[in-house]
């Protein structure tokens, strides 16, 4: 069963999804949070998750980060790392206070930017007792080296000075700058090699493209992007446990593999062969096995 809610981050009311188990129980139950990618909404990878684990039995909530969606926030389209943090936190906290709900038995689930999103909330959160990504992606770190960690690094220094640029601008008031995140084409997004085609097929296609998933960022995001480090506090999760899941075939992949290396134990990764980034985030070949993943981690460790 899927309800509408709505709860408070920080000043701004971010709108959510709450699946609940279809078999009824007195008893409370654990919970887990799920972000959303970073261009997603919780309609997309972060609502077919939350409802798979709904059906395993878990009280799941899925959610519009702040700026996004459904949820308030100006200027729209703007990305904040330290936002989207205290996102998950407010996601706990909602949570933790409904009936249905065991407070001691939280979790939550990260979803490629989310993945670096949960895990320095979880960090300086100990309401999260257990701790897991798909798809993990530090979004600096693919701003900063590329998605592949073989970007030019002046490609960010460019775009570190028309962040500047747009901020002196905005400050003149002549508006928020934003910039395109998808290529205009098949054929540019073919061009630009695996990972930005199937973003591309992924959000601008009858694939799983959604009118409030965002199609671009705005400038004043850069910079905000640029100094986060999704990952530098891994080691500070244990001993409350963390799975990571990625595929194979993930350009992504050296990202999820470096964090895991940092964190302290327990934790598990979980390979999936075949599977690209994007793949699982809606390729049932790809999500059974995953959320099956999920579903034994979570009973185990909630």
């Amino acid at each position: 069963m899927r309800t509408t809610v709505t709860f408070d981050s920080a000043g701004l009311n971010l709108a959510g999804h709450l699946y609940l188990p279809d078999s009824e129980t007195t008893d409370r139950l654990p919970a887990v949070v799920v972000g959303h990618p970073g261009t997603g909404v919780k309609e997309q990878a972060a609502g077919l998750y939350a409802e798979r684990l709904a059906r395993a039995g878990f009280i799941t909530l899925a959610f519009d980060a702040a700026y996004q969606g459904e949820s308030e926030g100006l200027p729209r389209g703007l990305e904040d790392p330290a936002h989207r943090v205290e996102d998950v936190k407010a996601a706990v906290s909602f949570l933790s206070v409904r009936d249905e709900v065991d407070p001691d038995r939280i979790g939550a689930l990260g979803i490629c930017a989310s993945g670096g999103y949960v895990i320095p909330a979880a960090a300086t959160d100990h309401r999260l007792k257990a701790i897991a990504t798909v798809s993990a992606a530090d979004i600096s770190l693919q701003f900063r080296e590329g998605a592949d960690g073989r970007q030019d690094p002046a490609i960010i220094q460019g775009m570190l000075d028309a962040a500047a640029t747009a901020r002196t601008a905005e400050a003149r008031g002549e508006g928020v700058g934003e910039f395109a995140l998808f290529p205009a084409s098949e054929e540019q997004a073919r061009a630009g090699g695996q990972h930005v085609f199937e973003g591309w097929q992924y959000y601008c296609t009858d694939r799983a493209q959604h009118p409030r998933s965002a199609k671009t960022l705005t400038w004043n995001s850069v910079d905000r992007i640029a100094q986060f480090d999704a990952f530098r506090f891994i080691s500070r999760l244990g001993p409350r446990p963390l799975l990571m899941i990625a595929g194979r075939e993930a350009v992504t992949s050296w990202m999820t593999t470096q964090a895991f290396e940092q964190a302290s134990h327990p934790k598990e990764l979980f390979w999936l062969d075949g599977a690209s980034h994007v793949d699982l985030y809606d390729k049932d070949e790809y999500v059974t096995p995953a959320v099956a993943k999920l579903a034994d981690f979570y009973r185990t460790t909630l």
